[in-house]
């Protein structure tokens, strides 16, 4: 429509629109519009993960075939690093400073290298937990899907990891008395829970990592020093039966030292049930459950901020 003004020009007005007056947030919600990258519900945000199950599981596989593609020995380096940390460990812990107190030798190999192969499972869930986002942020840039892929993906791939070094680890019990029996298929529920607590602390730490990227650099100290508090080369109650009772039972109910100590307890004939703390299946299950929810709540807290700023 047109006025005429005061000197014979003509104007043109536009005419009041059904939209005037409305805020930002009625706007959106009258023409249905949403924020870009915004949090789904938790239900929604499990039904996306699982619709993206393949590309997590492609992803993990991706990255395991990578990860020593530049070496010429490849993929045998994912049993060969943990067996020599577990040969340096014995040469220093189990010759010099004799932590294999309390064990016969056809014990103590298999318990030091089982120790070294499941701990090296969580630290490098963890350590991968941490970069999970910052080191991939064009990734999250680019392509729109639940973050918490990358960190449930890089804990997938160090379960693969560990699942080919079983197979050494089968082959060390057996060299050394200790033969496939039913009590091996307790293995299977050992690592499943500390699979899922290992996922719940990759969350935890690709949440805090995406934010402060430095925290990489502390964590090799952080792990360190949870390993030796683990009993990974020692026996915990044997090396401590001179302190406090309670420094013992922190120590040995530590999720690291659980896992371990299950496993050991499956593997090898020479480990009894004396050498678990009480409760110990509860325990673990506990430990999964309450880190496993905790971390993925957490992680799902933050979705709608990673890869922004």
């Amino acid at each position: 429509m047109s006025d005429t003004t005061h000197d014979g020009a003509v104007a043109l007005s536009t005419p009041p629109s059904a939209d005037d007056g409305l805020t930002s947030a009625a706007l959106a919600a009258k023409y249905g519009l949403t924020v870009s990258g915004a949090r789904p519900g938790l239900f929604e945000y499990i039904r996306q993960l699982w619709g993206r199950r393949h590309f997590i599981l492609a992803f993990s596989r991706a990255k395991l075939t990578a990860q020593y593609s530049q070496a010429k020995l490849g993929q045998l380096w994912q049993v060969a690093t943990p067996l020599l940390n577990a040969l340096v460990y014995y040469l220093i812990f189990g010759l010099i400073l004799g932590t294999r107190k309390g064990m016969t030798q056809d014990v103590f190999i298999p318990f030091l290298v089982t120790g070294v192969f499941v701990f090296t499972f969580t630290q490098s869930s963890v350590m991968a937990g941490v970069r999970a986002i910052s080191g991939n942020l064009g990734l999250v840039r680019a392509l729109h899907f639940p973050r918490a892929s990358l960190p449930i993906s890089f804990s997938l791939q160090q379960l693969q990891q560990l699942l080919f070094s079983m197979i050494v680890l089968g082959a060390v019990a057996v060299a050394f008395g200790s033969y496939p029996s039913l009590s091996w298929l307790l293995i299977i529920p050992a690592l499943v829970m500390q699979f899922v607590f290992n996922t719940g602390l990759a969350l935890i730490m690709a949440r805090l990592g995406s934010k402060t990227p430095d925290l990489a650099q502390l964590m090799p100290f952080v792990m360190r020093t949870w390993m030796y508090a683990s009993g990974v080369m020692f026996s915990i109650p044997v090396m401590l039966k001179d302190k406090p009772a309670w420094i013992a039972d922190v120590l040995q109910y530590n999720p690291a030292a659980v896992y371990m100590d299950l496993i050991r307890f499956a593997l090898i004939d020479g480990y009894g049930s004396q050498n678990l703390p009480a409760h110990v299946w509860v325990v673990a299950l506990g430990w999964a459950v309450l880190i496993g929810l905790v971390g993925f709540v957490y992680f799902w807290k933050a979705e709608e901020r990673y890869g922004r700023g």
